[in-house]
């Protein structure tokens, strides 16, 4: 074992990492997370894995995607401002310009058969994907009784009481208030990846690295903060309704997605059934089918699964026709660009202006229990969106079950669950057998 910490790397070798990053982070919110411990925590050692977990639980509680929030939180730790921006920023950027060049793909030629056939077998795979993610973030969070009732009551509020996300967030977080007050040993932090491991060697930011001036809470520098991104905010949808009016579509996407930034908990998965009833069932940006086809290729791309909102922008874009029928995909890009902005731009401001304030309740059992237990409740609430997928996938369009698209499920599970496969190995397995479906078919 390394008997000194390594060296802090320079801002060349922190972008060339974090843009390493951008292009290989497959797998959603769970594979992203481990692949960032495995290179941060384990091999790299730039930082511990309590504070890794305690900047992680935080991510968990907040509104919007928790693993590009957690690069941004590791970047601002080590290199300030600068150093968030670059991990937060290419953490997306990549995403983006793929998602750009596939929606456009999909629109231009989603309606050849041989690409029909390749959605067809990747949509239930989704939604095994889906339940895959909801077991592994239970299996690392769910340690006693305690947290596996949390999950359970989150189910049932979200799937039959039909409670808005942020209720359960505080329920929740009521609850583990209480447990770390009267049963602090079953509430204790692992935010999802387990208890904090030695093992590892000294870490460059190590559990008792004393923080860094620049993460320090201040007053002044949260009133700065605040100002910038308010400002921030407020010139770039002022410009949208000065050029396009408040009712015009990007103006709208602005407007909605900033909702969805802000009013949403729980990461990706917990995100997207906000977005599905408002992008298709409000504004009708786009169809339910499409908004599968749209998180079947976020699946299938590095970058955060709510990524998807990208597709969903450019098919609204393309859609409007926002700048005339010769300027589709232009329209589709722009839209697809103002969707991001609004929606990681609250991410960057928790991060940048909420990150002092965590740093000083680093190893505080009061703090890290609520967390604990709302990183439980997300369990459940992920769980909800597999079946929310699954029902649109098996029975499409109220129409009869699809036992095509529900083998091809089953199969994606077992090359999950029991085979261990990747997330690539089991998107394209299925889009090749619903392929071969659909040319059997015809």
């Amino acid at each position: 074992m390394p008997a000194s910490p390594p060296p802090a790397p320079s801002r060349p070798e922190a972008f060339a990492f974090w843009l390493k990053l951008g292009f290989v982070s497959f797998g959603g919110p769970a594979g992203q997370i481990a692949l960032m411990h495995e290179e941060l925590v384990e091999r790299r050692r730039w930082i511990s894995e309590s504070r890794f977990l305690h900047a992680l639980n935080y991510c968990m509680v907040l509104p919007g995607p928790e693993a590009q929030q957690l690069a941004t939180y590791i970047g601002w730790l080590m290199h300030r401002t600068w150093g968030g921006l670059v991990a937060g920023g290419l953490f997306v950027l990549p995403s983006l310009l793929i998602l750009i060049a596939l929606s456009w793909v999909y629109l231009a030629w989603g309606q050849l058969p041989a690409v029909a056939g390749l959605f067809h077998g990747i949509k239930p795979a989704v939604t095994a994907l889906v339940l895959h993610a909801a077991w592994r973030i239970g299996s690392r969070t769910l340690k006693n009784r305690w947290l596996w009732a949390i999950a359970a009551m989150a189910f049932v509020a979200i799937f039959a009481l039909q409670l808005p996300f942020p209720l359960i967030v505080l329920g929740a977080g009521l609850i583990g208030w209480l447990g770390g007050q009267y049963v602090p040993q079953q509430f204790r932090g692992g935010g999802g990846h387990g208890a904090a491991q030695a093992g590892y060697g000294p870490a460059l930011i190590d559990d008792h690295t004393p923080t860094p001036e620049h993460a320090r809470f201040s007053a002044a520098r949260l009133g700065r903060s605040v100002a910038v991104f308010v400002g921030l905010w407020a010139l770039v949808e002022g410009s949208l309704c000065a050029l396009f009016g408040w009712q015009g579509t990007l103006t709208q996407m602005g407007w909605f997605f900033t909702k969805a930034a802000l009013l949403t908990f729980g990461g990706a998965y917990a995100v997207l059934p906000y977005v599905f009833q408002g992008a298709v069932e409000h504004y009708q940006w786009l169809t339910a089918p499409q908004m599968i086809d749209g998180l079947a290729l976020g699946e299938t791309t590095p970058g955060p699964l709510i990524m998807v909102v990208a597709f969903v922008g450019f098919v609204g874009g393309w859609g409007r026709a926002l700048f005339g029928p010769e300027s589709l995909l232009l329209a589709g890009a722009v839209a697809a660009a103002v969707v991001s902005f609004f929606t990681f731009l609250p991410s960057f401001f928790f991060i940048l202006a909420g990150g002092p304030f965590i740093e000083t309740t680093h190893g505080k059992p009061g703090f890290t229990a609520p967390l604990t237990a709302i990183t439980a409740a997300v369990v459940g609430v992920i769980l909800n969106l597999a079946l929310f997928f699954a029902w649109h996938v098996l029975w499409p369009a109220g129409g009869g079950f699809d036992t095509s698209a529900a083998l091809i499920g089953v199969a994606a599970a077992v090359a999950l669950f029991r085979f261990k496969r990747s997330v690539i190995e089991v998107v394209l397995g299925a889009g090749m057998a619903g392929l071969l479906l659909r040319l059997l078919a015809a």
